[in-house]
């Protein structure tokens, strides 16, 4: 409790804190808003009947608005388009000259790529909810046999209801950057946070009553685990030596310094997850938009297998395809985000050298022997960590603990990752106080 308040006895960040609080609590309030023209009663009894399994293949985007996806709620969207947005800008500035420029105008540069983001987000997020509301209209989004819209809604009905969607997205990232700017900590990513730990009362009661006391210490003890292993492995790091030079600027004497060079071990975060999930989720998306308003599966080879596969987390096609996809794109990102020549130039342009490497080529050629190292530990880590529910799925643990949940691998390694994250950026502010902080 000293820490707290601690926190909270420094006039601005309390007002950070109360500001970040508050944002989550209206964040919170919208994803429980129906939308206009939803039957809201007939979904109500519908999700009572659901199990997550059944409704696994609206896992990711449900998992990150904090169940207000199968609530079609003005925030059903949530905060994914926003993420897939940051992506695949992030992705461009390797691929297009103009965007690559713009990374290395600072402050400028940034400004005019946060632009791109947003005008990215608004068409994806309009492209989400009209495949949503698709859903909806022909009975399929539930799994079918329910009414989730009015009777009597007409192609107007439905264009309201998407521009709803999609305002609802637009608001949630205006939210989420204002969190970022004017409260504590990465706004998006809280945003994410409390979305998914809204979900933990409520599945948490769903594995008690359903699978009994045994089955729930079971679980609380496997999260546990889970937990303090996510924890080891996110704080583990390679640290580099690395030693500069004396030199002698006028009279003065500069260098001469050790210091060391921090590689993580899970260089990516938990981006290639998302990347495999939403790469999964696409396809039966498509499929189910595409097909017919039969509920009986379509002798086209190509549906026929998506639904089987694709929309069973519990089967071992889809835990290879998963596992798979999150070690392609652990690389992939990384080689992306983490380029050894520009580290070793930087190094040698300030006059820093590795003991026993020679500077330059040989330099780069080091760091990215050990980066490549540390990333194949970091991927096999986010690959088990993501599909460890599904093996227990497949092996007959009770649906509850499938990675759609807030108990998934998935879940607890986003919400490790952005409580440790927010807590260092307390820590940070507190330390100019001289105070200890939350992390020893």
């Amino acid at each position: 409790m000293s820490a707290i308040l601690s926190a909270f006895k420094d006039v601005d960040l309390r007002k950070k804190i109360l500001f970040t609080i508050a944002m989550i609590i209206l964040y919170r309030i919208g994803a429980q808003i129906p939308s206009p023209g939803i039957n809201y009663a007939s979904i109500s009894g519908r999700l009572r009947e659901l199990t997550q399994d059944q409704s696994s293949v609206y896992s990711l985007i449900n998992l990150f608005s904090g169940g207000a996806l199968l609530q079609l709620s003005i925030f059903a969207i949530g905060i994914m388009p926003y993420i897939t947005a940051s992506i695949i800008v992030q992705l461009l500035t390797v691929v297009i000259p103009h965007f690559e420029e713009l990374k290395k105008e600072g402050q400028s540069g940034q400004t005019k790529m946060t632009q791109y983001t947003r005008y990215l987000t608004v068409g994806l997020a309009l492209l989400q909810a009209s495949g949503i509301v698709a859903l909806a209209d022909r009975g399929q989004l539930l799994g079918g046999g329910v009414e989730v819209l009015k009777h009597d809604r007409n192609i107007f009905d439905l264009v309201v209801l998407v521009l709803s969607m999609t305002a609802g997205a637009v608001l949630v990232m205006w939210i989420g950057e204002m969190m970022t700017e004017k409260g504590i900590g990465n706004g998006m990513s809280l945003l994410i946070f409390a979305g998914i730990a809204t979900r933990l009362p409520t599945d948490g009661i769903s594995i008690l009553t359903r699978s009994g006391g045994v089955v729930f210490a079971a679980v609380m003890a496997a999260v546990v685990v889970l937990v303090v292993g996510v924890v080891f492995i996110e704080q583990g790091q390679r640290r580099i030596p690395v030693q500069y030079a004396k030199r002698m600027v006028g009279r003065r004497q500069y260098g001469g310094t050790s210091t060391y060079l921090p590689l993580k071990v899970n260089q990516a975060g938990v981006i290639p997850v998302i990347f495999a999930s939403s790469l999964i989720y696409v396809p039966v998306l498509i499929t189910q938009i595409v097909q017919s308003g039969s509920t009986q599966p379509s002798d086209n080879w190509w549906q026929r297998n998506v639904i089987q596969y694709l929309q069973t987390p519990s089967s071992w096609q889809y835990i290879v395809l998963y596992f798979v996809l999150i070690i392609f794109f652990s690389y992939f990102y990384v080689s992306v985000q983490y380029d050894p020549n520009e580290q070793a130039d930087n190094m040698k342009k300030y006059g820093g050298f590795i003991p026993g490497i020679r500077p330059g080529r040989p330099t780069a050629q080091y760091l990215g022997y050990v980066m490549n190292r540390l990333l194949f530990v970091g991927a096999l880590y986010l690959g088990v960590i993501a599909v460890l529910p599904n093996i227990m799925l497949e092996l007959g643990v009770s649906a509850s603990s499938s990675s759609s949940t807030p108990f998934g691998g998935t879940a607890i390694l986003i919400l490790v990752s952005v409580a440790l994250t927010t807590v260092k950026q307390i820590e940070s502010q507190l330390l100019q106080s001289n105070y200890e902080g939350f992390l020893k």
